[in-house]
């Protein structure tokens, strides 16, 4: 039997390593902006085209369910123990304000969607699986605890400002969840993914 010698792609490698001193130079950080905008717009197309299919899945659809009625309960709590309001409810997540307005925590409130983009930009993005397997449950929870303050705020600007209400929810509210996993991005990329390096470790003369 004969065994032929892989054939040899210099040119190929030698773009591989240009691709890599890029990366690793000046231009590197703007390099991972692209990045991280590329898989967070990326997943969040993905899963607006595939919404219905992926929530018709059973463990999808009951992680829905039970986040969203956590996150009913806590902003319900404080809602009616902190900031005093009061407030009747009923079946279905729904919380009655004084001044007719109301608010329902369904599935697409739940933040169900925020928990997979944080799992798949730090799955996919560079850096060591030791910080990754306590980052992305850190993740989680700040996610998780970004949904409760979003649906308490917009407690508050239903009772005070209403007229204000569908673009605080649409124009504010919505994006600042990117804008928290931007900033959670950013540490994982400071001090995981781009560690700056230890001065202390430099010797002078």
């Amino acid at each position: 039997m004969l065994f032929h010698k892989m054939p040899q792609y210099p040119a190929v490698k030698q773009a591989l390593i240009k691709l890599k001193q890029l990366y690793h130079g000046p231009q590197g950080f703007m390099i991972d902006v692209v990045l991280f905008a590329v898989i967070t717009y990326g997943f969040h197309l993905f899963f607006r085209q595939y919404a219905s299919e992926i929530m018709a899945l059973p463990f999808m659809a009951e992680s829905g369910v039970w986040l969203a009625d956590q996150v009913y309960y806590i902003s319900l709590w404080f809602n009616r123990n902190i900031l005093g309001y009061h407030i009747t409810v009923e079946p279905g997540n729904t919380m009655w304000f004084s001044n007719g307005g109301y608010i329902t925590v369904n599935t697409s409130c739940s933040g169900l969607k925020q928990f997979y983009q944080v799992f798949v930009l730090f799955v996919v993005f560079p850096g060591p699986w030791r910080h990754k397997l306590w980052f992305i449950p850190l993740g989680f929870a700040i996610m998780f605890l970004t949904n409760v303050f979003r649906i308490i705020a917009l407690s508050v600007i239903l009772l005070w400002k209403p007229d204000y209400w569908d673009f605080s929810h649409d124009w504010i509210l919505r994006p600042f969840f990117y804008v928290v996993l931007f900033a959670c991005w950013v540490w994982w990329v400071e001090h995981f993914s781009r560690p700056q390096p230890d001065n202390s470790a430099i010797q002078t003369k």
